[in-house]
């Protein structure tokens, strides 16, 4: 439940400091008559990722067991491979976020037409489907689809109150640490999706060995307990892995972790500038007219996506 319902929050966050940028841009450049065009493409993406959710949930019940085992683990596996691109991409290209956001604008403002619906869809389905795919991978592998859903859920929606705070001015939040902290947590969270969708080809029979076991901690850790049960939901962990879970658990941490903290720390050797978000909302707050920087452009440092 805790596991999804940070997944929600961290995408759901990202999505929200994105829309921010581009509306307050538009505000600030006194575009205000495209914002419908803009809201039209964000509220596509928003239906095709709703329209993946649904998809992922009801498409495979017309499969067959072993059908229904393959499509869960490759889905898994992708979800895995997205997510791993997503850290990965934002580390690179956050310190140019709002740069980029607004040269795409900019040239989309110059048509005035289907631009602006693409570039608000554009921006906001890649977080949607991602959020999609990954949290039905982690719902998938749990015991309560339906409370790992409504904690997702959950998260979404208080991002979105973070966001509108955030862009307000009325909280500080270091966005920096929050999604260096979350990245790691979905580091481990990612790994354990990645063996289960291996011990879901392994049940296929896609992948040899279901049957020959690493070790057993089932007499320490439960399946049943209370405690087998947490880890189980957060990071679905089994006390009796297979030699592949356990081999590709472990070469996923012992590669990613360390790259991920190298990309952190190589960002924090460069001064981050203020929050693009923030600065462009304390713009469109003043006005179009605004002949100085708002006082909210230092309200959050720069976000550092994980």
């Amino acid at each position: 439940m805790l596991s999804n319902f940070l997944i929600g929050l961290r995408e759901g966050l990202e999505a929200g400091l994105i829309v921010g940028i581009l509306v307050a841009y538009l505000n600030k450049i006194s575009r205000r008559d495209v914002l419908p065009r803009l809201w039209m493409g964000i509220g596509a993406a928003i239906a095709i990722s709703l329209l993946t959710g649904a998809i992922l949930t009801w498409g495979p019940y017309g499969l067959s067991f072993q059908g229904q085992e393959i499509l869960g683990g490759s889905l898994s596996i992708l979800a895995v491979a997205l997510v791993t691109w997503m850290i990965f991409w934002m580390g690179t290209h956050a310190r140019n976020l709002k740069g980029e956001l607004q040269s795409k604008l900019d040239a989309a403002v110059m048509g005035a037409g289907l631009g602006i619906v693409v570039v608000g869809f554009v921006s906001v389905a890649r977080e949607g489907v991602e959020t999609a795919l990954f949290i039905w991978a982690s719902v998938n592998s749990g015991s309560n689809a339906a409370l790992g859903t409504t904690a997702a859920i959950v998260g979404i929606l208080v991002s979105v109150v973070i966001a509108y705070l955030i862009f307000r001015g009325l909280v500080r939040i270091n966005l920096s640490r929050f999604f260096t902290w979350t990245g790691l947590f979905l580091i481990v969270v990612a790994a354990g999706v990645l063996a289960y969708g291996v011990g879901d080809l392994q049940e296929a029979g896609v992948i040899p060995g279901n049957n020959q076991i690493a070790f057993s901690l089932a007499t320490v850790i439960p399946p049943t307990s209370w405690y087998g049960t947490v880890l189980g939901g957060l990071f679905n962990f089994t006390p009796e892995p297979t030699w592949a879970r356990l081999v590709v658990w472990l070469a996923y941490v012992g590669v990613v972790t360390p790259l991920f903290l190298r990309r952190v720390g190589g960002g924090r050797a460069t001064p981050a500038p203020v929050a693009a978000g923030a600065a462009a909302a304390g713009a469109a707050a003043a006005g179009p007219a605004a002949t100085g920087p708002s006082p909210q452009t230092t309200v959050v440092p720069a976000p550092s996506r994980a």
